[in-house]
């Protein structure tokens, strides 16, 4: 177990605790240097670590869930996200693949001056919106990968539907209760009952499909709900919580309940 859950004997606790900053400093880099412009975040130093590579929704830049990449790395995850495919008609399939680079350059070459390694063996997908269905892609068309959380998951062509029914991976959808852009019903629940390997969807209920970004975009004024602080504070602990479970083999209560369990202001749609 994590040291700073070490200690803790209920889920409320481990989630109050996983969506605080972690006790590692996060550093921050560019992506461009390997030919895909975007993000990426990643502990001071480390060997062998965990990585998830992250999706944006339609339109937004990366920088919008720099909040949440960094978190991840403050708890030992190296996350990095793509900025390519952002255009009013994206190519789902192209973000898919840049997905799948991101996540493969991660694991393949040192960063941070040498400091910085990726086990491959302890990698995930995810993504938001459109970016949740592009994990789902990623996933259905990559061998190592351990793990994908999708958030307020939008469907995508070709279908992350279909794909769903190849990923035998451990997935979290974590959903939005007043989506107005990607309803659950629609769009996360489908999803994830064609899942092929373990499943959690859970919805936050009162978050909007907007809630999970951070900071004002001129995308704002197209999308329903506005950024909302409580949602993404939320959406950290169980993220961190999953990747820890899934990536970094931290089974057990207290963070299995976070995972699984009952969480306030929350739903457990969908377990299996």
């Amino acid at each position: 177990m994590h040291a700073q859950l070490s200690g803790l004997r209920r889920g409320k606790d481990a989630l109050d605790q996983l969506s605080r900053p972690g006790p590692l400093t996060a550093l921050r880099g560019d992506l461009g240097m390997v030919g895909i412009p975007g993000v990426l975040f990643a502990p001071e130093e480390g060997l062998g670590l965990p990585a998830v590579a992250f999706a944006h929704d339609w339109l937004q830049p990366a920088d919008r869930y720099a909040d949440l990449l960094r978190h991840l790395a403050t708890w030992g995850i190296v996350a990095a996200a793509p900025g390519s495919h952002r255009g009013a008609l994206p190519s789902h399939a192209g973000l898919a693949a840049d997905l799948r680079t991101t996540l493969d350059v991660c694991a393949g070459v040192r960063l941070g001056d040498g400091r910085i390694s990726v086990d491959a063996r302890r990698t995930a997908f995810a993504g938001h919106g459109i970016g949740g269905g592009v994990a789902i892609l990623a996933a259905a068309g990559h061998s190592r990968v351990r793990a994908v959380v999708s958030i307020a998951a939008a469907q995508t062509r070709p279908s992350a539907l279909d794909a769903a029914r190849t990923v035998t991976v451990p997935t979290l959808h974590i959903a939005a209760g007043n989506d107005t852009v990607s309803p659950a019903r629609g769009h996360a629940e489908p999803v994830a009952m064609a899942a092929g390997g373990p499943v959690v969807l859970r919805t936050l209920k009162k978050a909007t499909h907007t809630g999970f970004l951070d900071g004002i975009h001129w995308s704002d004024l197209l999308l329903a709900g506005s950024p909302d602080a409580k949602t993404r504070r939320l959406t950290r602990g169980l993220v961190t919580a999953f990747l820890l479970r899934e990536l970094c083999d931290e089974t057990g209560d207290p963070l299995d309940e976070v995972v699984d369990g009952k969480v306030a202001g929350t739903e457990v749609v969908a377990r299996g």
